[in-house]
């Protein structure tokens, strides 16, 4: 969703021409049947296709390959947690689409619209029975080896059940397997189809049997596992209720579909209850808990002309909202939409062990052919003891645990950071958060709130609050921001009647009040009308080296009050900014404001490093020099600091919620403008880094214990699948504990 990005991000592209090379399958190591089709629909012109055995981004890789000779393709839209994939390409086209993915050993169901919400549940319940089943087939196949005569009755009737086991437990992987060996591919499939069909015809069938129905048996309990994760972000969409109440042109107040609400609708929200819809308040005011988008764990007061979130809990009146956006297009379904698009995308890591795998496999092949045939020659071992070795090996080196071990990692991360309200846009930006040696910050909208504030007025003779209302008066005439917020703070009470109001343009305002001549303004103003004295000079000084504008009141003899306006640093920002320090990075100051005021600001948040004034270009140029130092990140607003954003090695958009251009542009979007978030999501990245190499680490460490006693002939068929499946829920439970970051 980068849209400004011009690093080499090496995103996953949707044009199926420039997908990647394919990776080792998965074999489907996660799952066999799907959860209900939800974010996916049949557009015009898009064939919708079901692919209950697609749910890695490598056997999504596999698809992309497979359809790579179609130049009629215009995109490819994936939806791994829902295992449906929409492709744009003409009608006729269709059956050769479908036919190229059936024959890389994937079954396809075409739909015309999304699956009922209880079609994932049901067939779980039936892959369940039917594992289930098959265990305790291969088990009476056990049996019969060990107990019953070796009679030819005897035999034929383990063979049988050994076969039906088989058959029950592995038929997807045995299909994607031959498919595999049809096109000369060696991946995970192919491998324990070899592994199975090979202890079965060496006549270890009771092995053979039970080694699948306890691999498949085990997939799924490890996809349900990775579901948790992959459905940490669609779960939030249950968020938002199914109808809202409705205002009808008579006044009544009726319940509709959302997919029936207009723009513009007023909608009515009870105390306890879900926001439907994107708006802004009508009537009505209180608490609104924002945690689902923003991750605040504090309620938001809200009032009229406030805008509201869909999926927010309102905590206090009842509130009447003008609807602002479609149900398909409320922040919340953009975020989930965002974040499932991060999903899709392989982070480097990822594609790291995607290419090891692809290695991996072969080699494991070679030297299982090894020990079969080098066994029996150079050792005089029998050939069938040989080759039983060589299964082994196969089963005990399924690089499974090794090809899930990065996905659910990463998964588990980006959801983890969403709930905290820090929207990655995908695996690579968490990744490389962990590199950032400095963090270049905007000031205003980032360390500030960027809202003038009145913050000191002094009166110099006459009456304090005559002369106070006099200013206010004159300010609450003008629509300049400095005027505003004098006008804010001072007491409403005291306004009087302006006569004459004029203004004098980059000078200030002036008017009558009880037939006494006034002038608010500048000091270049009343310096040229010589109303300044050295008092009064002297104070305007001081507010000026804080960072302060200052604005004067005058008479016709002399400035009877200074009002100073500044920008007020956010609750915050001193604290995160120390926690990146603590974190060993740099925070630096990027300013197009004055020197002063910037000096101000920084030294109140703890920033030694300022540059300021700066135009976009330079602040472009300050984050190609600190690149020179090591990868930088920016933090602003998501607009006008797009050009240092892009340059960025990773770009921060504060103040995501209701900021479409900033949810657009960014590689983060920190959701609640809270800056405490970027060190967070720092803390987060080295965490999943860390995760991912001990998930690494696990897989090939405990393949190589037990490839060694297979080797040393002290290993069996079930140590193999023990080990195999053991080392895959290791891997996936790990990469699930990110989940609970920031809990």
């Amino acid at each position: 969703m980068s849209t400004h990005s011009v690093r080499p991000h090496d995103h996953d592209h949707d044009h199926h021409g420039h997908a990647p090379a394919p990776a080792a399958s998965c074999g489907g190591c996660c799952a066999h049947e799907a959860a209900p089709v939800q974010a996916a629909s049949a557009a015009p012109g898009q064939l919708l296709l079901r692919i209950p055995d697609m749910d890695c981004p490598v056997e999504e890789n596999q698809i992309r390959a497979a359809l790579s000779t179609f130049g009629a393709i215009e995109q490819l839209k994936f939806d791994l947690p829902a295992r449906a994939l929409a492709v744009s390409v003409p009608a006729e086209a269709w059956p050769g689409v479908v036919s190229a993915i059936e024959a890389a050993g994937f079954a396809t169901e075409t739909l015309s619209a999304p699956l009922p919400a209880d079609t994932g549940r049901q067939g779980l319940r039936r892959e369940t029975i039917r594992l289930i089943a098959a265990l305790v087939i291969a088990a009476g196949a056990e049996m019969l080896d060990l107990l019953a005569p070796a009679t030819p009755i005897m035999q034929a009737l383990g063979m049988g059940l050994a076969a039906l086991a088989i058959a029950l437990a592995g038929f997807s992987v045995l299909r994607k397997g031959l498919a595999a060996w049809r096109r000369l591919q060696l991946n995970i499939s192919a491998l324990m189809t070899v592994a199975v069909l090979g202890a079965f015809a060496i006549g270890a069938w009771p092995e053979a049997a039970m080694v699948m129905a306890l691999y498949a048996l085990a997939e799924l309990i490890e996809a349900r596992a990775v579901d948790r994760a992959r459905g940490a972000i669609q779960s939030l969409m249950a968020l938002t209720p199914e109808e809202a109440e409705v205002r009808q042109p008579d006044g009544r107040w009726q319940r509709q579909a959302l997919a029936q609400v207009a723009i513009g609708a007023v909608l009515r929200v009870k105390p306890g209850e879900r926001l439907p819809l994107d708006g802004v308040v009508l009537s009505g005011q209180g608490a609104v808990d924002q945690a689902a988008i923003t991750g605040e764990s504090v309620p938001v007061d809200k009032a009229p002309g406030d805008t509201v979130f869909a999926g927010t809990v309102n905590q206090g009146s009842a509130l009447e909202i003008r609807s602002t956006q479609p149900a398909g297009d409320t922040l919340l379904a953009r975020i989930i939409r965002a974040v499932e698009h991060a999903q899709g995308q392989r982070a480097p890591t990822q594609r790291l062990v995607d290419r090891l795998a692809a290695v991996y496999t072969p080699a494991i092949f070679a030297i299982a052919a090894a020990v079969a045939l080098g066994m029996p020659l150079l050792l005089d071992t029998p050939w069938l003891q040989a080759a039983y070795k060589a299964l082994v090996l196969l089963v005990i080196a399924c690089p499974c645990a090794l090809v899930i071990s990065t996905p659910v990692t990463v998964v588990s991360g980006l959801a983890a950071a969403a709930r905290r309200g820090i929207l990655i846009k995908g695996g690579v930006h968490l990744e490389q958060a962990r590199l950032l040696r400095s963090v270049a910050l905007d000031k205003t909208g980032t360390l500030t709130r960027g809202e003038p504030k009145l913050v000191a007025q002094q009166v110099f003779g006459g009456n304090e609050a005559a002369v106070l209302g006099w200013a206010r008066s004159l300010a609450a005439r003008s629509d300049h921001p400095v005027s505003r917020a004098i006008a804010a703070g001072l007491p409403q009470a005291s306004t009087a009647e302006v006569d004459g109001f004029s203004a004098a343009p980059g000078c200030g305002v002036q008017g009558m009040i009880g037939g006494q001549a006034l002038q608010l303004g500048n000091a270049r103003w009343m310096r040229e009308a010589g109303l300044l004295t050295p008092a009064v000079e002297t104070a305007m000084q001081a507010h000026e080296q804080a960072g302060r504008s200052v604005t004067l009141l005058a008479d016709a003899q002399a400035v009877r009050a200074l009002l100073a306006v500044a920008d007020t640093v956010k609750a915050h920002a001193a604290e995160a900014v120390a926690e990146l320090k603590t974190l060993g990075v740099t925070p630096v100051m990027l300013s197009g404001d004055n020197a002063a005021t910037a000096q101000a600001i920084a030294a109140g948040v703890g920033i030694q490093d300022v540059r300021a004034p700066l135009l976009p270009e330079d602040k472009l140029k300050a984050i190609e020099a600190l690149q020179a130092q090591g990868p930088v990140a920016m933090v602003g607003d998501g607009i006008n600091d797009a050009p240092a954003l892009a340059r960025a090695s990773l770009g921060f958009a504060m103040g995501g919620a209701g900021t479409d251009v900033a949810i657009e542009a960014a590689d983060v979007v920190i959701m609640n403008d809270d800056l405490r978030r970027v060190p967070e999501m720092l803390r987060l990245s080295r965490r999943t880094h860390t995760v991912l190499w001990q998930n690494i680490a696990l897989a090939l460490g405990i393949k190589a214990v037990f490839l060694a006693l297979a080797v040393a002939g002290q290993a069996t068929m079930w140590m193999a699948v023990f080990a195999d499946m053991g080392a895959s829920l290791l891997v996936v439970g790990n990469g699930l504990r990110l989940l609970r970051f920031g809990r």
